[in-house]
């Protein structure tokens, strides 16, 4: 399962078509507007089924340490101008950087806090993507990665 905010998505696809009826066009830059602030991201939430039924902190740290060796990967399909957001500030892991760690709002994944509650099952939620980014290609990186790590 992954969920990139489904319902944000189909608005996205229904406001690009409304505003190009009227000449108008949505900008999704991860920071339009520059200065200290920590910009538009789109943050991916997944799992798959060994994830949800058979867990383990094993399973979840082989998964988040695939992540963590392919940055490049990743990074080339997650937006552009992503490194103007992932600075390392306003809860956001350097671009070129990974980590990951429960309940860590500045960390490139996030374990949420029932996960190591539920004994170890659940999904985590990778911070990283750009309000611009392609739903379709930062989907299939996750997929991918999360399979060569399982």
């Amino acid at each position: 399962m992954l969920a990139l905010h489904e319902e944000c998505l189909t608005r996205r696809y229904l406001l690009d078509r409304l505003t190009e009826n009227y000449g108008f066009y949505i900008e999704y830059h991860p920071k339009p507007i520059k200065g200290d602030w920590n910009g538009s991201g789109m943050h991916a939430n997944f799992s798959n089924g060994a994830m949800r039924d058979v867990g383990g902190k094993e399973l979840f740290d082989n998964i988040c340490e695939a992540f963590g060796k392919n940055i490049q990967k990743h990074m080339a399909v997650y937006g552009a101008h992503n490194e103007e957001r992932l600075t390392g500030l306003h809860e956001t892991q350097s671009i070129d950087q990974f980590s990951y760690g429960v309940s860590d709002r500045g960390a490139s994944i996030r374990v949420p806090a029932t996960v190591p509650t539920d004994g170890w099952v659940g999904r985590l939620e990778d911070r990283r993507p750009a309000s611009n980014g392609d739903p379709y290609k930062i989907g299939a990186v996750i997929i991918s990665t999360t399979k060569s790590a399982c």
